[in-house]
């Protein structure tokens, strides 16, 4: 794919980092304190939904662009790359480790988890924006 698109000033990509960070932290204090835990059928859907991503980003990315999509769908598509591969990276490794209730690299990666997690979701939420043409508005 060509940068030559990528010129979008704004973008909403900054805020889906943002949303993403707190969920992370949130999570891993909940889980460091026990007070959330993670099932292995949980993993299996993060790890699922996130490879289902990575499978149909890639065609739905292009259809958009194609269709006139605006330049600012470039950096919510690396975010929301990030978002997926963290996603894989950390679902295999929870699924492959297991760890105390209170373990603090249980807790870590928990919300490392989690913090890509929401950051696959705000991302397709910023390129639906962009897409729809909305990226022009005060943000």
């Amino acid at each position: 794919m060509s940068n030559s698109y990528c010129d979008c000033k704004r973008s909403c990509t900054w805020l889906a980092v943002a949303a993403s960070l707190l969920i992370g932290i949130v999570t891993f204090v909940l889980r460091f304190t026990a007070t959330i835990t993670v099932t292995p059928a949980f993993l299996w859907v993060l790890l699922g939904t996130a490879v289902v991503y990575l499978l149909v980003s890639p065609i739905s990315v292009y259809f958009a662009r194609s269709a006139g999509g605006r330049g600012c769908v470039c950096p919510a598509v690396t975010t929301l790359i990030w978002g997926i591969l963290g996603t894989i990276l950390t679902a295999v490794i929870l699924l492959g480790i297991s760890f105390a209730a209170t373990s603090i690299i249980g807790a870590i990666i928990t919300g490392l988890l989690l913090a890509f997690f929401t950051l696959i979701v705000t991302s397709v939420a910023c390129i639906i924006k962009c897409i729809a043409g909305c990226s022009e508005d005060n943000d």
